[in-house]
Parts: structure tokens; C-alpha cells; sequence
């Protein structure tokens, strides 16, 4: 039987609860064996902000899901280095588990710009895209995507940083472990 692996990519800078959302709920309706989380090395259509290293953000990642057991950490694209493209990364994940099918998760601010995507025909073809709402975006659009209704939280990782930044709480957006690293990192503090 062919074991159902769900990519949940992003800069993961930090990871936080609305990540865990999603991650957790295609990973029940789709019925997958796991669902990894997979910080970008160089996503070619955002910077990276504040300074923080790949490493940070892996052990960030590896803070936020280790109590949950069908989380998992990929690290391919950080391994790899370089700018991510997914079509790129799913060919090698493709390569190295031939016995998977993949179901790549993405947001509906990422579904408007599916047209753009490097090789994205080609990747229709090898991968599922499921797409989750987010907040004022859309899902609609003509790639055979598959669309769960989820949970919304209006997150990000920049709302996140910003209280950082300005002292304020934290408290239910991202995991305690995830927090107390931040500080002893002393990660996104102006």
C-alpha cells in the first residue's frame, strides 16, 4: 500500500499555531500517514526576515511538533540549500520515496498565484495540491486542486514577530517550547 505523505512548506519564521491548524486538519480529512512540515532554504518569492538561521528555524519546527506524533520535520529543501522551486523538491522527494503520493498543502494567498509557479503543469501531474483557506483569499481557480474546509485563524508569522518586537504576548500563537527558545535565542527583538 502507498503511504499518503502531506508537505506543509513555508519559512516557518516562526511557526506558529495556525501552521499546526492546518497541518493537523488535511492530515485527518485526506485520512494521511504524516504530514511534514518543510521550512523553505531560499523561497523564490520572499525574503527572509530578521536574521534568523535555517538551523533556528529547523529547531523551531522540531519544537513546535514534537509532541505530536504524525507531525513530522523535512528538511530536504533546507538540506539542499539554494533557491526552493516545489516543483524541484517534489521531483526529488518523488525520486528518493518512490512508494509515496505526496499532497502538497498550500494557502489560498498561494492558490491567486499558482499560474506563476515554476513548472506548475508538471507538478499538477506528479503531486496533489490541497488548498486551505486563509483568510480574504480565494481557492478558486482552474489547477485540479483539492480544497478542505478548515479551520481559519488570521495569523502570521509577521504578527508574530511584530509582538515580539513591541513586548507583547505570544500566549496561544505559538507553542511554549517555541517561545522559550525565541528567548533564550533572543530572536526577532528590535
Amino acid at each position: 500500500m502507498r503511504k499518503k505523505v502531506g508537505i506543509l512548506g513555508g519559512t516557518f519564521n516562526p511557526p506558529h499555531i495556525g501552521h499546526l491548524i492546518i497541518a493537523n486538519e488535511v492530515l485527518h480529512a485526506l485520512k494521511l500517514d504524516e504530514v511534514r512540515l518543510m521550512p523553505n532554504a531560499n523561497p523564490p518569492h520572499k525574503e527572509i526576515q530578521n536574521r534568523v538561521t535555517a538551523r533556528q528555524r529547523l529547531t523551531m519546527v522540531e519544537l513546535s511538533i514534537k509532541d505530536v506524533a504524525l507531525l513530522k520535520l523535512e528538511t530536504i529543501e533546507i538540506d539542499q540549500g539554494g533557491t526552493s522551486y516545489t516543483f524541484d523538491t517534489m521531483e526529488l522527494l518523488r525520486y528518493r520515496e518512490p512508494d509515496s503520493d505526496f499532497y502538497f498543502i498550500i494557502g489560498g494567498d498561494q492558490v491567486e498565484d499558482l499560474p506563476e509557479w515554476y513548472r506548475i503543469d508538471e507538478l499538477m501531474q506528479n503531486v496533489h495540491l490541497v488548498g486551505v483557506p486563509r483568510p480574504n483569499k480565494s481557492l478558486e481557480t482552474a489547477y485540479p486542486i483539492i480544497t478542505l474546509p478548515i479551520p481559519q485563524i488570521d495569523l502570521s508569522s509577521t504578527t508574530i514577530r511584530n509582538r515580539i518586537a513591541n513586548g507583547e504576548t505570544t500566549q496561544f500563537l505559538i507553542t511554549d517550547a517555541v517561545r522559550d527558545f525565541i528567548r533564550k535565542e533572543r530572536l526577532y527583538e528590535t
